[in-house]
C-alpha cells in the first residue's frame, strides 16, 4: 500500500477521536487529533505515542516501540505500534488512540507546568531560584 494511502487509512481509524490531521516530518508523517500530536507514521507502520503510564499495556500487549539508528547508536522513542488486529477498524483502533491521547494530554500538561512555574525566566534561572542559599552568600531579592 502507497504510504500516503496507509497515512489516510491511520487517519480514518483514529476519526472517531475528533478532527484529524497528517503532517510530513522526517520521512513519515506526524498525525494529530484535535490539534495534539498523538500518533506517527514511519516506515509503513503506525507507532502510537505512550508515557509511563500506559507504556505497559503496549509492551503486555506484544507490541513494538518506534526505534531507529542514528550515528550508530539505536535510539527508541515513546510511540509504540497498536496490535495488529487494531489496524483492522476505527473501533478496535480506538482504546489505543485513546492511550495516545491520554500521552499527549500529559505531556502538553507537563510542559504547561513547566512554563508556569518558570514564570517565563527559563527553567534554569526557575531552578536556580529554588536552589539552596549557601551561608554568607549575600542576596539581591
Amino acid at each position: 500500500m502507497p504510504r500516503d494511502e496507509f497515512v489516510d487509512l491511520c487517519l480514518e481509524l483514529l476519526s472517531p477521536l475528533g478532527a484529524v490531521r497528517s503532517r510530513r516530518m522526517f520521512g513519515g508523517h506526524g498525525l494529530y487529533v484535535d490539534d495534539l500530536f498523538i500518533a506517527i507514521v514511519a516506515s509503513g507502520r503506525l507507532y502510537v505515542k505512550a508515557d509511563a503510564t500506559t507504556t505497559a499495556r503496549f509492551s503486555d500487549a506484544g507490541c513494538e516501540p518506534f526505534a531507529y539508528s542514528a550515528k550508530g547508536k539505536a535510539v527508541t522513542l515513546n510511540y509504540w505500534a497498536p496490535p495488529a488486529e487494531a489496524m483492522e477498524s476505527p473501533a478496535l483502533m480506538a482504546p489505543w488512540a485513546r492511550l495516545g491521547v491520554q500521552a499527549a494530554l500529559s505531556a502538553r500538561h507537563a510542559r504547561q507546568t513547566v512554563r508556569t512555574r518558570t514564570d517565563g525566566r527559563g527553567l534554569a534561572a526557575a531552578r536556580a531560584a529554588r536552589a539552596p542559599r549557601r551561608k554568607g552568600a549575600s542576596s539581591s531579592r
